[in-house]
């Protein structure tokens, strides 16, 4: 079939269509909330769902994978913070939040309500913080490292208060939870920026953004 695999599994086209069932699902609920602001038109719509489902295929290509969750992904968070950083944070917070529930489907590690809310929705949705660079100087950079250190402070605090346990004696919790998260999401942030700041690569985001945002 073209969205289930015969074992019962989803195809990459059964990815992107949750993504953009997701997604659609929290617009509307964004709208229903916020009648007088129309945030999303369907250009806007467009290329958050476009954003979704690059990021959902990227992260399933692992530069390399930590033993206990979390890995360097080809740039995966990258997608998400460009929808904040072109359309604003509304939806770059909105598209982050949809794609943390796409991750929970993907890949679910769920202990309870409370890590389930920290580890998907909140840690994912904090690179739409993004948004709140959109019209500064190096905005693309700026909001990619804010975005990425937003993920960042969810994966230490549930490190901390969900998996304090398998922290080393020698080390503690929360610096053990600094240095495990931080080692693939900054490693990764690190390479990402590096081919952000490549002049070809600028140009062309350059153009990507005033398509996005005629």
């Amino acid at each position: 079939m073209l969205f289930v695999t015969q074992d019962g599994g989803l195809t990459t086209g059964g990815y992107i269509l949750t993504a953009i069932i997701i997604f659609a699902l929290l617009i509307i609920v964004s709208l229903i909330a916020n009648k007088k602001k129309q945030t999303f038109n369907a250009r806007v719509l467009a290329f958050c769902a476009v954003a979704l489902a690059l990021a959902t295929v990227t992260s399933m290509i692992k530069v390399w994978e930590m033993p206990m969750g979390g890995s360097i992904t080809l740039l995966s968070m990258l997608f998400i913070t460009l929808i904040g950083y072109w359309y604003g944070p509304v939806a770059g917070l909105i598209t982050g939040v949809a794609y943390g529930l796409l991750q929970l489907i993907l890949g679910p590690y769920i202990i309870s309500l409370p890590q389930l809310l920290v580890d998907y929705p909140f840690a994912f949705g904090a690179l739409g913080i993004s948004g709140f660079f959109s019209s500064q100087k190096n905005g693309l950079v700026a909001g990619y490292i804010a975005g990425i250190i937003g993920r960042f402070v969810f994966a230490v605090l549930s490190g901390v208060i969900f998996f304090g346990m398998y922290a080393p004696e020698s080390m503690g919790p929360f610096v053990y939870s600094i240095a495990y998260n931080g080692s693939y999401i900054f490693a990764e942030g690190i390479i990402t920026v590096i081919i952000l700041m490549i002049p070809a690569v600028r140009k062309a985001m350059k153009q990507v953004k005033d398509l996005a945002t005629a």
